[in-house]
């Protein structure tokens, strides 16, 4: 699978910003300013993402912070839409792979590549584990998980493992939201995951998928 670009990494806090860069020298300066605001939530936490401290960083004027992401709250909301522009691209990614591969154990395929995501986005669990997502942020969180969800119902449609309506988008949201809090729990307990937690994952995860999918099976052919 494909790694998400530049553009998709930094730039994915521009529907939290003040006003949206234009120029590439602007945009580049935003992206050193939202790296330096992932450095300092990774090292010291929530409550050190003041703007002058990420200002400082950044190595840019608080002035010029300002024009983007004028206090703490813009910051959490710009990082953290970020990281579900990278994680929505990893999941767009599956979804295209899908389509053209045949895995045995899908389950296991993307429990493994969120687990990854936890592991190797230190800013991502910083902002989760710690106590100062926004409102907003937590309101995105939904959208995001909702947007995930329908990823895996398109995973499973390209897998041919079942028919899409309304339950399927259900089933999928449940599934989503199941496997997150179960990858969370096992990062909060492990910087590297609880391997027997995230196994259990799979299992119960499995079983699930086998219902969801059995229930398109015994449903009467329409021919």
């Amino acid at each position: 699978m494909g790694e998400p670009t530049a553009d998709t990494d930094r730039a994915g806090g521009a529907a939290s910003l003040r006003r949206t860069p234009q120029q590439a020298r602007s945009r580049a300066r935003l992206a050193r300013v939202l790296e330096a605001a992932e450095r300092v939530l990774v090292a010291d936490g929530v409550e050190a993402l003041t703007t002058t401290r990420v200002a400082a960083e950044a190595k840019v004027s608080v002035g010029s912070l300002y024009q983007y992401l004028p206090d703490r709250d813009a910051i959490i909301d710009a990082l953290a839409t970020g990281y579900f522009a990278r994680l929505e691209a990893v999941m767009e990614d599956f979804v295209r792979a899908a389509a053209a591969e045949r895995w045995d154990d899908p389950v296991g395929v993307l429990v493994d590549a969120c687990a990854a995501v936890y592991r190797t986005e230190h800013g991502f669990r910083a902002l989760w584990f710690g106590s100062g997502l926004t409102e907003r942020a937590r309101a995105a969180d939904r959208e995001h998980k909702r947007r995930m969800a329908d990823g895996v119902r398109r995973v499973l449609l390209a897998l041919g493992l079942a028919q899409d309506d309304e339950a399927l988008g259900r089933a999928c949201h449940a599934a989503f939201l199941a496997a997150d809090a179960l990858a969370q729990e096992a990062f909060r307990r492990n910087a590297e995951g609880d391997t027997a937690l995230l196994a259990e994952a799979k299992i119960m995860l499995r079983g699930y998928l086998t219902e969801v999918t059995a229930r398109y099976r015994r449903r009467p052919s329409r021919a």
